[in-house]
């Protein structure tokens, strides 16, 4: 888990040296994570005057109870193009995911966009996933370094995991299993302060 948040840190400074002049520099927060308990924050770096670079990093190490899972962590960087200036107004994204997850017993009985998520009802599934999608959103300007940001994104996930009976248990049920995941790949409404 260091390793992984420290290759993030390790991008995101990278970029810096294409444009850091003031209000090309925001930190962020996702209130749709935060409504989770999923501690999360992100970075943007405008480096062209209509382009700019986000990195978004989410964990949440939770156990909710003894038979309840809802622990993963994700990483989302996403390259933006802006209709009108870096960090205001519409953008368009292209993003990519990574990240684990270890997440079951959580009664439901959804099934979206041909993914059953009725089997974290009685399951607990571990596993990995990959991705990347396409994403629009828009960003308002509060004031001279706040701004409000909401985003929407598609595309695709390729997820590797293992079946468990139980969430404490540990008896493993079915190994090496995959599946294709087509669907929203990125929800956000973001807090921004800008530096």
């Amino acid at each position: 888990m260091k390793t992984k948040f420290t290759i993030a840190v390790i991008l995101l400074i990278l970029v810096m040296p294409f444009r850091s002049d003031a209000q090309d520099v925001a930190l962020k927060t996702n209130l749709l994570y935060d409504a989770t308990l999923t501690v999360n924050i992100g970075g943007e770096i405008a480096v062209a005057p209509r382009w700019s670079i986000d990195l978004s990093g989410n964990f949440n190490g939770w156990t909710l109870d003894d038979a309840r899972r809802w622990k993963h962590w994700l990483v989302q960087p996403e390259l933006r193009y802006w209709l009108c200036y870096a960090m205001g107004g519409h953008f368009f994204g292209i993003h990519a995911l990574g990240g684990q997850y270890n997440v079951g017993h959580i009664h439901n009985s959804v099934k979206f966009l041909g993914t059953d998520f009725s089997g974290l009802t009685d399951q607990r599934y571990q596993g990995w996933a990959v991705g990347a999608g396409i994403a629009y959103g828009y960003s308002w300007m509060l004031g001279k370094h706040w701004n409000v940001e909401a985003e929407i994104g598609i595309g695709y996930a390729y997820t590797k995991f293992d079946v468990y009976e139980c969430a404490g248990c540990g008896k493993k049920t079915q190994t090496d299993r995959h599946h294709n995941y087509f669907g929203p790949t990125k929800a956000a409404v973001n807090i921004i302060y800008v530096f």
